[in-house]
């Protein structure tokens, strides 16, 4: 069982950081080099974003409640307070944040302007949707470097 938990924690880190590196640097380029027009790549873009947070909440909830029941039954686990599952927990966060409260903010947006093309780049509903978008690509940024950060720790030995 000690095995199992220990499995299940990388697992779900790992693939949430995948995710991550395989949305950021394939998926969304990807999306705005062939699709013809942004508006089409940012409708593709904001429905894997939607999945990707979706995924990384469940990743990081397995994470932490294997963590929980680990320390119950492995004397040496680490701590439910440990750094990994404190940076999980701030993973958790700046995902919750992304997926919460600037991606729905970025959608209105989008809908508001009709045309990302179209709008000119001085206008408020542009100046605030690339406004938003920097905080979702640093919320997502922030979110792999913590990921990182806690991948290390989880695999360090004690």
């Amino acid at each position: 069982m000690i095995f199992f938990l220990g499995f299940l924690q990388t697992l779900s880190l790992t693939l949430w950081l995948g995710a991550i590196v395989f949305f950021s640097f394939l998926v969304a380029p990807a999306a705005f080099s062939a699709l013809p027009s942004r508006h089409l790549a940012g409708t593709l873009v904001s429905l894997v974003l939607t999945r990707l947070h979706q995924m990384g909440m469940v990743a990081g909830l397995l994470y932490l409640a294997s963590g929980v029941v680990l320390s119950a039954v492995a004397p040496l686990a680490p701590r439910v307070l440990s750094p990994r599952h404190l940076l999980v927990v701030l993973m958790l966060v700046l995902t919750m944040a992304s997926q919460w409260f600037v991606s729905p903010r970025l959608v209105a947006l989008r809908g508001e302007m009709v045309s990302i093309d179209a709008t000119p780049a001085d206008s408020p509903l542009r100046v605030e949707f690339n406004r938003l978008h920097r905080w979702s690509v640093w919320l997502e940024a922030g979110t792999l470097l913590l990921g990182l950060a806690a991948l290390f720790a989880h695999l360090k030995k004690p």
